[in-house]
């Protein structure tokens, strides 16, 4: 018996060795690619040295004697930080991850091929001026030099995943980058997702008040109506079967309530305590580890500009100069048309037209997939705009037989400017320069806050469609392609955009709300991103006569819910305090307790109190009740809570009230009857969840912030070292937005708010202040990787300053790229 002890301990002693010993090599691995700051390093294809001063944060100040050479340092800082996270992408919007993850992300992949985007940013080159071309091929050159130094000096192949998954790696190319930015314009656009909910939705409802209800407009002048879906494409089903959306992490494609979206503001000197203009941002994009913003400081010939970058994109796109500071909003500007294409019966090669039937422009496309064999497909284009597959956002759904569903969308032009746009929005000096220099902007559609030391302006700034008075759903909806009147007919001037210069009362603001209504075809959009959140933005910025730095943060960092406070007394109008005292451990206690709670609370989505969940959880189950009848498995696609529709159902806003009845059922439900139901749902799901003490629940329990590695974030024992969870504030429609998932399980995580946020003040340029969600690094064992996580997560910011000597005397590393001698 000793004997056989004696060689288990042996065995057990060697098993641990030979642990420890695979444990330290893999960290060994994955730390030759953590990047070395303190260096020199000779590179090719630069003209003059270049210092990249990091500072106590890790954000690179980049020194140049030339422009060109400043975009180098650029691209060779995001390639030492972010490499993976801008292989992946480029890898995304070229349609080849499955050459890496095989079968798993070939959905995606078909996906991209058949939008063409990659192509087209290729074409899209020859359209840029010269100085651009020139800025894109030197940014290239410094990512390309960070890649050859990672394979002559054997460091890891530049970050961990690359050795985990055996990624080839090839040359960065100027269309990288302009591939980078129509990847962001489709992850911000969600017209698409929108046209074929509401089709759908018109299906299910022949009642057109209904539909109203359920998918309201925003407050403001009245629309038309338009005519039922099934009137435009006859010969399709009440319902459909339900296509899931591809929830891979690595997938562009979201739904439609998690689309881009984001807070800006800003006040004119008159309403600046300082006697400075000020202005605030913060852009809302998906939440991942690392963040997809990267700040950055480039010292242009022009002058120092800083903020926050995206790796792959060498240009600032939120943040400052000394003379001008600009911030982003999606404008939710209706760029995208989805058209049914019908099908040659004696050729399903042609697609008719208004002249006739015209074959598709085709071109086939091979998909390798790792692990398996190739996949080949045929891609077709109309006129409209690509085809696109049926299993796409339900597009079968609203498709018929013979025909097949199209796109178009400003991203898709082959001469795409934007980013020679942006580039001369860094060197201008004004607002008036600003707005001049993104004139030829074309997407994703924006609204951009200008502010300069004397003038505050916002406009709306990308191509918008031009449309025909007779289109037959204005854009709504989808529509047939062969009638001419559905086409585009090119895009409206610039001029005609919405634009807001120095208003009167001094604040410009925008939280993705309606910020005009023209009528039709001159409007910007029907569908927009808030009617909610700008209501609490107005009470703040008209409850102080002058405004400061920190009075924009603590907007920014707002997290009372007007839409709790108008809603509840609403719903619970029959239920607070009302019926006799009932006893412990009933349901009726449980939901006493809640209510007394509910009455006391102010609004306010604290991470710390009980009442957000309580609150978010009875809603989300009274819309639930609400819809479910009537739309049957097309409520499913319906899971985040729209407060209009709350309101227009219990004000009973023309008849709104009868979504409260239970079609199948005898008794004639009431609306107090549904809220009193779906609170009693509430609190089961919460006794089931997170237990039966009402006193001592906490919100930021259910709403943690998901920043989750793309790749490894679902990886057993890995994830806990490259996924940050955060508990956090705010909801839905707080102006702290914390988007939540809206799908079970944890339909009330966090995935989608600030990545980003920058206040700054012309009385005092370098007093100015800026935060990302997680850090500057993208490698999990860089201590840079979560190190602004806290700090975000407590509403805390780093200093914004231009000053250069503050930079190094505080810099944690000065690397030092030398030219190569000829």
């Amino acid at each position: 018996m000793a004997v056989v002890f004696k060689w288990l301990m042996r065995l057990a002693t060697l098993l641990i060795v030979l642990t420890v010993v695979a444990v330290v090599g893999i960290y060994w691995l994955a730390s030759r690619s953590l990047p070395e700051y303190d260096d020199t390093v000779v590179v090719p294809n630069l003209r003059a040295e270049v210092e990249i001063v990091r500072d106590n944060a890790n954000v690179p100040h980049i020194f140049g004697q030339n422009d060109q050479d400043v975009f180098y340092g650029l691209g060779f800082a995001h390639a030492q930080d972010r490499l993976w996270q801008m292989i992946t992408m480029r890898r995304t919007v070229q349609g080849r991850l499955s050459e890496v993850f095989g079968t798993a992300t070939i959905g995606i992949d078909r996906l991209l091929r058949r939008f063409d985007l990659y192509p087209l940013a290729v074409r899209s080159v020859d359209a840029l001026d010269p100085k651009t071309r020139a800025a894109l091929e030197a940014y290239s050159a410094g990512v390309n030099a960070r890649l050859d130094q990672i394979n002559s000096e054997a460091l890891g192949r530049g970050a961990p995943e690359m050795l985990m998954f055996d990624v080839p790696v090839a040359p960065w190319r100027p269309a990288d980058s302009l591939a980078m930015a129509k990847l962001m314009a489709l992850q911000l656009s969600g017209h698409l997702a929108a046209e074929v909910k509401r089709a759908r939705t018109s299906l299910a409802l022949p009642d057109q008040k209904r539909l109203l209800d359920i998918l309201p407009d925003a407050p403001g002048s009245g629309i038309a109506a338009l005519p039922e879906y099934a009137a435009l494409v006859p010969g399709l089903p009440q319902f459909a079967e339900n296509i899931p959306l591809d929830r891979n992490p690595l997938s562009p494609f979201k739904p439609f309530d998690l689309a881009g979206a984001s807070n800006a503001w800003a006040a004119a000197r008159d309403r600046s305590a300082s006697g400075g203009t000020l202005i605030a941002n913060d852009p809302h994009l998906g939440f991942t580890a690392p963040s997809i913003w990267y700040l950055a400081r480039l010292e242009l010939q022009s002058g120092g500009v800083i903020g926050g970058t995206i790796p792959g994109l060498p240009v600032v796109l939120t943040g400052r100069s000394a003379a001008l500071g600009w911030g982003i909003t999606s404008s939710y500007a209706d760029d995208q048309d989805i058209y049914v294409e019908e099908l040659n019966p004696e050729n399903p090669e042609e697609y008719r037209t208004p002249d006739g039937f015209k074959p598709f422009a085709k071109r086939a496309s091979i998909i390798t997939v790792k692990d398996s064999d190739p996949i080949t497909l045929t891609l077709r284009w109309t006129d409209n705009g690509p085809v696109l597959p049926g299993s796409h956002y339900n597009l079968a759904a609203i498709t018929p037989p013979g025909h097949v569903a199209t796109v178009s969308w400003t991203a898709l032009s082959p001469a795409d400017t934007s980013l020679a746009a942006a580039m001369a929005l860094m060197e201008s000096k004004s607002v008036e320069t600003g707005l001049a220099a993104v004139a030829d902007y074309i997407a994703p559609s924006q609204n951009l806050t200008l502010v300069d030391s004397e003038t505050i302006a916002m406009k709306t700034i990308g191509a918008l469609p031009a449309r025909d008075p007779a289109h037959q759903s204005q854009g709504r909806l989808p529509t047939v392609g062969w009638n001419a009147a559905n086409r585009w007919q090119g895009v409206l001037p610039y001029a005609s955009n919405p634009e807001f210069v120095a208003p009167l009362g001094g604040i410009l603001g925008n939280t993705n709300n309606k910020t005009l209504d023209r009528p039709f075809p001159n409007h910007v959009s029907f569908l927009w991103g808030d009617t909610q959140r700008i209501q609490r933005w107005r009470n703040l910025m008209q409850r102080r006569q002058v405004h400061t730095r920190d009075s924009f943060i603590e907007a920014q960092l707002d997290t009372v819910s007007f839409t709790a406070r108008s809603l509840l007394p609403l719903i619970g109008a029959e239920l607070w305090f009302t019926g006799e005292a009932a006893a412990e451990g009933t349901a009726e206690r449980q939901r006493e307790r809640a209510l007394i709670l509910l009455a006391g609370w102010s609004g306010e989505m604290n991470e710390h109190l009980p009442e957000p969940l309580i609150y978010a959880a009875w809603l989300r189950a009274l819309q639930d009740r609400l819809i479910q009848d009537e739309l049957g498995p097309l409520a499913q696609e319906f899971d985040h809570v729209e407060p209009l529709f709350i309101e227009r159902v219990f004000r009973d806003v023309d008849g709104a009230a009868v979504w409260c009845d239970v079609l199948q059922s005898a008794p004639v439900e009431t609306c107090p009857d549904m809220a009193r139901l779906a609170l009693d749902d509430a609190l089961i799901w919460i006794n089931e969840t997170w237990g039966s003490q009402l006193e001592s629940l906490r919100w930021g329990d259910a709403h943690q912030a998901t920043h989750d590695h793309p790749t490894l974030g679902e990886v057993p024992i890995l994830r806990y070292f490259v996924n940050i969870r955060q508990s956090t504030s705010g909801g839905d429609n707080t102006l702290l937005r914390g988007r939540t998932k809206g799908t079970s399980p944890d339909p009330f995580f966090n995935v989608h708010g600030a990545g980003y946020r920058g206040v700054y003040d012309f009385a005092d340029p370098d007093s100015s202040v800026f935060i990302t969600s997680t850090g500057q690094s993208g490698h999990f064992l860089s201590r840079y990787y979560d190190n602004l996580a806290q700090l975000w997560r407590r509403g805390e910011y780093i200093p914004m300053s231009l000053d250069e000597d503050l930079a190094r005397a505080a810099s944690v590393g000065v690397t030092k790229l030398i030219p190569a001698q000829p």
